[in-house]
């Protein structure tokens, strides 16, 4: 299936989020690089027992805790990093750390959010690709885009139920925080997760088609073919009804000298 998807001229990335319920192991890194073509690059979701500041009734063993390894490099780099490097150097695109939505009772403010990812990314190698998803809104603060800054961290423009659409969060001052472009076009903003599925599937065709949305991308390629800078952009089934088909809509927009 991987060396399938790999050689569909469309596809030039893939995202691997099953990283983001277990990282994977040694010999999981070493098979997927056997399947993919030289250089094929890869954006891997990372660990979220990394990103989850306090865990939610869906664990329910740790329930309501506090998560110690809440943004622990030395944890990050031990089980995720070092890994990769060893079997999956050549492959590794950007590593994207999704944070769920944060409650307002839980003490993480914008700024001390942003304050957490300075010192976090400050004790990271240097020679990493890094990126940050948020679905708090109002973590879009210039505090969080100078951090990320500092660090060649990039912003995720995401595509999400309770985050502004992704040309207003290109718009914002600072947005273009690293030398790379991610985005993830996951959800129309307003829908939730649990509805897309029941109006998409099996999603063998695009049933709602989303013009803001593919305008949105078309933007971002034209962003990073203007700044020269590679875009990872990853869009999902449940966008309109069918990844490809998006993904084929948007490169129709696409003059050829940037398709």
């Amino acid at each position: 299936m991987l060396e399938e998807y790999a050689r569909f001229p469309l596809f030039r990335t893939v995202g691997i989020d099953s990283s983001f319920y277990a990282p994977p192991t040694d010999e999981v890194l070493a098979s997927y690089a056997e399947r993919l073509p030289p250089g094929f690059p890869c954006v891997s979701k990372v660990w979220n027992q990394l990103t989850v500041q306090t865990f939610t009734r869906a664990d329910k063993a740790r329930a309501g805790r506090v998560n110690a390894d809440f943004l622990n490099p030395d944890l990050f780099i031990e089980a995720v990093y070092e890994p990769y490097n060893r079997h999956f150097a050549s492959h590794a695109g950007p590593f994207v750390f999704e944070f769920q939505s944060v409650g307002r009772g839980s003490g993480v403010t914008p700024d001390r959010f942003a304050g957490r990812l300075d010192e976090f990314f400050s004790a990271l190698p240097r020679e990493g690709m890094y990126a940050v998803e948020i679905r708090n809104e109002e973590f879009l603060t210039p505090m969080y885009f100078a951090v990320l800054r500092e660090h060649g961290v990039a912003h995720v423009f995401n595509s999400w139920t309770r985050m502004p659409p992704i040309g207003d969060q290109l718009d914002l001052p600072g947005s273009l925080s690293g030398a790379f472009i991610v985005a993830r076009a996951l959800l129309r903003p307003g829908r939730t997760y649990d509805e897309a599925v029941d109006i998409f599937a099996p999603y063998d065709r695009i049933q709602d088609p989303s013009p803001p949305l593919r305008q949105d991308l078309l933007r971002l390629i034209e962003t990073a073919v203007r700044a020269r800078i590679p875009a990872y952009l990853l869009v999902n089934n449940r966008a309109e009804g069918s990844a490809p088909l998006t993904v084929a809509e948007v490169l129709r927009l696409l003059p050829p000298a940037a398709a």
